[in-house]
């Protein structure tokens, strides 16, 4: 059902991601290695003048292709600095990047660039000669050309010459080579008679400094042809990140930069771009006399009327708004023809065609404001959408009587009306995001505050909330349109009426964030949470899988993982099991939502369980607690992930509510074994009971030992009941539990960007790289430490969970019963877990 398209669009995601990093990696001109300094004050003095002059390091041992500069003290045989002579890179001293932060911006780097001196007045410069034939483009490395079978023992040897040579873009083949590979050079080391035994020269590896620097390389002072060098690479020591002061709070800002590009707005109608005709500007207006229109329909002759307004409209010209009224009275009467009512609506499409209110003066928003509401009541843009909504729904509750019951010419002209209603607001909300993303070329800005869209949806006192009282009530007809719809059509039938208002509702939502999100991002977070967990409220009488085809239809990605959040949250406490109310992340997604999804599953089919404990529950000393009451709770911060698993705190055996707390610890050691038995036969519905006094079993036993025995009991028993009673698994809730958990994941996953893996050659400059290696060496609580952004704080424990679920930290928190579920739905949930993890190992990878 959801499964193909999430996935299509989850790899989407992926893809312009990428593209996006590309695009940045591009525009950096300068990205460091550093070789030959042994002291870590050195070292962190210059990666801090890297990174405050706006470049980037590249730590570690070996060389990377993606950089762009070396820095060396003196010349070396070191790997990074033969490879990059061979690359054609730039190759300086310290005082580059010193000299450069004194200048306050990059300064030129030849008079920096590294030379060899001969030991006496000359020196000479091969370094910046590979550079220019590189730079001019003659050639692409200085290895160019050759075909090199690599004979050299020990892998780790081995791997170094064969980056080396790759940096000079030779090609590098393995003994023995392919057929097809016509080998030009055999280096090797040592030299033997099975290295000479190819038809192809061979060479000592020292022939790779001899063509660098020449046949009487003076390199360290060598007067040889035969220069021998041993290459012994020492592992070079990364500046530590706790030696970079600015380390985490560049990150921090980093992070923000990044948030703010992955919160574009997605929800963008670029097909309202241009609607005004080509060869008529908007500025240019043919005067029209409409003075007999008026006539024609005092005397009854609504059709001439229409058509003399349908050869009058231009862009510019307005035919005069008492007419259209007059006409949309008409219509709205019932007795006009098909042909009239399709007439009509062709005016007001040309209508908005040629003056659309979006990129029109202020008058012409009155205008709309004017035609554009019930002609007998007056009562505003909204009464005039709702008594359309309402008709549309074959409803009475309109703002005057309409004729009925339900005439098909004005079913199709209501829906229409929604139609025209949409596609106003939807141009607005282009409008409005466009003056932020595009240019629009001759286009005056976009005016929010006198947008139809704002005087349809709330009044001047509403307009710091989300949740006005217009929305509240498009809510409330959401859910009777689906409650209709369903109950009068095959479920498997487009929603037609619900799927526009969703799109109504997504766009408003789209609106009304981007006229806030600057301003004041608590209040738009606080009115995204209201609004989703208001709807949630008013649809608990839908079915489940009603539920999950609506949070499936809404447009706004943002808005989708608020609904499917709360609506997940609302089912759950539904069915005695609460989460906490911290801001929603992949942690609490891990720990909180993925158990709740086990006690979905073994919830009572057809009944709906109480959320509030009974006064008379297990009243009686020594009885056995027969009737369960579930009661949610809030899960305890600081405890074990195993007890986070079912969110609650000990086992309640043979107490009632009059034993005294000093008897109790006495007791809970005598019941624990009995308590084992009785968790591990009927799972963790058997911790859920409550006393009179309201406490559940788990708050009379004290030993954390014990607590982690009869959670792990509880979870064998809820598996047992999943495989052994597979009649009784509440398999419809499971998959839509399942269904809203797999939205809020991929939801949350778009809408947050989380950093991901990047290929080899760019992976040092990936913001996820380096959040890895800080979480690597740091905890997150001093990664984070004194961030404001907690956008960011929680963007940076995401990665963390990533990392955490590569290494398996958090399979317990999936029942092994859901796990073997057969359900669509919960076998998609266990792929998009799946892709998690490698996510996760895909980080932990570039390591």
């Amino acid at each position: 059902m959801i499964c193909q398209q999430a996935l299509v669009n989850y790899q989407l995601n992926k893809i312009l991601s990428r593209s996006v990093f590309f695009a940045k990696m591009e525009t950096c001109t300068h990205v460091f290695q550093i070789s030959g300094i042994k002291i870590r004050d050195e070292k962190r003095v210059l990666i801090q003048g890297i990174q405050q002059l706006g470049g980037k390091y590249i730590g570690g041992s070996v060389y990377q292709n993606a950089c762009t500069h070396l820095i060396i003290p003196q010349v070396l045989s070191s790997e990074k600095f033969l490879a990059a002579c061979a690359a054609g890179k730039w190759v300086v001293t310290p005082d580059y990047v010193l000299d450069s932060v004194k200048n306050g911006s990059w300064l030129t780097e030849e008079p920096y660039e590294v030379a060899i001196s001969t030991g006496s007045s000359a020196a000479f410069y091969p370094v910046k000669q590979w550079r220019e034939k590189v730079a001019s483009g003659r050639l692409k490395g200085a290895f160019q050309g050759w075909r090199v079978l690599l004979m050299v023992q020990g892998s780790t040897r081995r791997a170094m010459f064969k980056r080396l040579l790759k940096a000079g873009r030779a090609e590098v083949y393995h003994c023995p080579p392919p057929s097809y590979a016509s080998i030009t050079h055999v280096m090797a080391k040592p030299v033997t008679e099975s290295s000479k035994s190819h038809s192809a020269p061979c060479y000592p590896v020292s022939h790779i400094v001899q063509h660098l620097f020449g046949t009487e390389s003076l390199l360290f002072g060598g007067q040889s042809n035969r220069v021998d060098m041993n290459f012994n690479i020492t592992e070079e020591q990364e500046a530590h990140p706790a030696d970079v002061k600015e380390n985490f709070s560049t990150l921090e800002a980093e992070l923000k930069t990044y948030i703010k590009q992955v919160g574009q707005p997605r929800l963008c109608f670029l097909e309202y771009l241009g609607y005004h005709d080509p060869y008529s500007p908007l500025a240019q207006a043919t005067k029209m006399d409409f003075s007999n229109v008026g006539c024609m329909i005092e005397c009854g002759l609504f059709t001439e009327a229409l058509d003399s307004i349908r050869s009058g409209v231009y862009p510019g010209l307005l035919p005069p708004a008492p007419h259209l009224i007059s006409l949309l009275e008409y219509a709205q009467q019932g007795n006009a023809t098909s042909v009239f009512m399709r007439n009509f609506q062709q005016v007001l499409d040309k209508l908005l065609i040629t003056n659309p209110p979006w990129m029109a003066p202020k008058s012409v928003k009155q205008y709309f404001t004017q035609v554009l509401q019930c002609p007998r009541c007056k009562k505003g843009l909204w009464s005039f959408l709702e008594t359309a909504i309402r008709y549309s729904m074959s409803s009475e509750e309109t703002c005057h009587a309409l004729p009925g019951p339900g005439l098909p010419t004005l079913l199709h002209f209501h829906c229409y009306i929604l139609t025209l209603f949409l596609k106003i607001f939807q141009g607005e909300l282009h409008s409005v995001t466009a003056g932020e993303f595009v240019q629009l070329q001759g286009a005056p800005p976009a005016s929010a505050s006198g947008s139809l869209l704002y005087r349809t949806f709330w009044t001047v006192w509403e307009r710091s909330t989300l949740l006005s009282s217009a929305v509240k009530q498009l809510m409330q007809l959401l859910i009777q349109a689906a409650m209709t719809e369903y109950a009068e059509r095959d479920e498997k039938q487009k929603l037609h009426l619900a799927d526009t208002l969703l799109d109504f509702l997504s766009v408003l939502v789209e609106f009304w964030y981007q006229q806030h999100f600057k301003l004041n991002q608590t209040l738009v977070d606080k009115g995204l949470k209201d609004l989703s967990e208001y709807l949630a409220v008013i649809s608990q009488d839908l079915s489940p899988n009603i539920l999950v085809e609506l949070v499936i239809r809404v447009r706004s990605t943002r808005l989708k993982l608020m609904v499917a959040d709360a609506i997940f949250r609302n089912l759950c406490c539904r069915n005695g099991c609460t989460m906490g109310d911290e801001p929603l992340s992949l942690k609490k997604m891990v720990l909180f939502y993925l158990p709740a999804l086990g006690s979905l599953a073994l919830s009572p089919s057809g009944t709906r369980l109480r959320t509030e404990p009974s006064s008379h529950s297990c009243t009686s000393q020594g009885t056995d607690c027969s009737t369960v009451m579930l009661v949610p709770l809030s899960p305890p911060l600081g405890l074990p992930a195993v007890m986070l698993k079912w969110s609650i705190a000990l086992v309640y055996m043979n107490h009632g509510p009059q034993n005294s707390l000093e008897n109790e610890t006495c007791s809970e050691k005598e019941n624990i074994p009995r308590g084992l038995n009785r968790v591990n036969a009927a799972g963790s519905v058997l911790l859920r009971q409550t006393d009179g006094h309201g406490r559940v079993p788990l708050d009379l036993v004290s030993e954390p030992s014990q607590r982690e025995e009869l959670l792990h009991s509880a979870q064998l028993g809820d598996t047992k009941c999943l495989r052994n009673k597979a009649t009784e698994v509440n398999l419809p809730l499971l998959e839509a539990g399942s269904s809203l958990l797999s939205l809020l994941i991929f939801s949350y996953l778009r809408e947050t960007g989380i950093p991901h893996h990047t290929p080899t050659s760019d992976k040092h400059h990936s913001l996820g790289y380096r959040l890895v290696r800080a979480l690597e060496r740091h905890s997150f609580q001093k990664v984070t430490q004194g961030w404001a952004d907690q956008r960011a704080v929680r963007l940076v424990e995401d990665v963390e969970t990533l990392w955490e679920l590569s290494q398996g930290k958090y399979q317990g928190q999936v029942s092994q019963g859901v796990v073997e579920c057969k359900g669509e739905n919960t076998q998609f949930l266990m792929k998009i877990l799946e892709d998690l993890r490698s996510r996760g190992e895909a980080l932990v990878g570039d390591l």
